[in-house]
């Protein structure tokens, strides 16, 4: 029913976005875009206020463009934030990738970021989507002590963190990934189905062409496979978390 996370500001979506938006109504409740760079905030409030309750937007500063920002920017876009808070519905994604960024100075520096992050999202009290790329133990480590409550951690792929991720009602966003993920499947497993969110991270992980948020429907058949539920139940309930962790006003 929701697409929990994908990034329709992305160029891959230029030639036809608005089409392609009103093709989504026909089978979705609602998508939740996620701005990760500030050069694409304005694109992004621009896309969720002509699709009203239908596109909600999430606006962060992703981990891996810590090389790119200055502490000016990263002011500048926190300031935009705050004035335009009642048009956003959380703050990310956001958090660590261990992946892009090796070096140890620029891994410090995300962790910075990251905490600054968490601060910010509770300021202005809004939850939290956090990136985690081969850094899925400080990822945790850091929610725990900077005591982050409303937290979805998008595309979580670390099995061995389950109790951890339960002992703190985090929520889990699951993808396309789960089609051929063993280590996916297990994480569905043990995860509540109360704390499990659709996602696609669309345009990424299309097969080879341009994802699309209807792919929701693959990791909703994979979770009720594991899950031994109906395809409707995890599609309506998925559906109805997203609409509580992010209180999204849809018609």
């Amino acid at each position: 029913m929701i697409d929990s996370h994908c990034h329709l500001e992305q160029k891959d979506y230029d030639k036809d976005r608005d089409n392609f938006i009103e093709s989504l109504k026909k089978e979705l409740k609602a998508v939740v875009t996620s701005c990760a760079h500030p050069k694409d905030f304005d694109l992004t409030l621009e896309i969720a206020r002509k699709h009203k309750n239908f596109v909600f937007a999430c606006i962060g500063l992703h981990p891996e463009y810590i090389k790119e920002l200055k502490e000016s920017e990263l002011e500048n876009i926190l300031e935009k934030i705050r004035q335009h808070k009642n048009e956003i519905v959380g703050i990310g994604e956001t958090g660590l990738d261990f992946n892009w960024v090796k070096e140890k100075e620029w891994q410090e520096k995300q962790k910075e970021l990251f905490v600054e992050m968490i601060s910010f999202a509770k300021e202005i009290r809004k939850p939290l989507v956090i990136h985690s790329r081969d850094a899925y133990e400080e990822v945790i480590r850091i929610l725990e002590q900077e005591d982050a409550k409303e937290v979805l951690l998008h595309l979580w792929g670390e099995k061995n963190l389950v109790d951890r991720i339960n002992e703190n009602n985090f929520y889990v966003s699951i993808g396309p990934i789960i089609a051929s993920s063993k280590n996916h499947k297990k994480i569905v497993r043990d995860i509540p189905i109360e704390r499990i969110l659709l996602e696609t991270d669309s345009p990424w992980f299309g097969n080879g062409g341009r994802g699309t948020p209807l792919n929701i429907k693959i990791p909703c058949e994979k979770i009720a496979e594991v899950k031994k539920l109906s395809f409707e139940e995890v599609w309506k309930g998925c559906g109805q978390n997203s609409i509580r962790f992010f209180k999204l006003s849809i018609q």
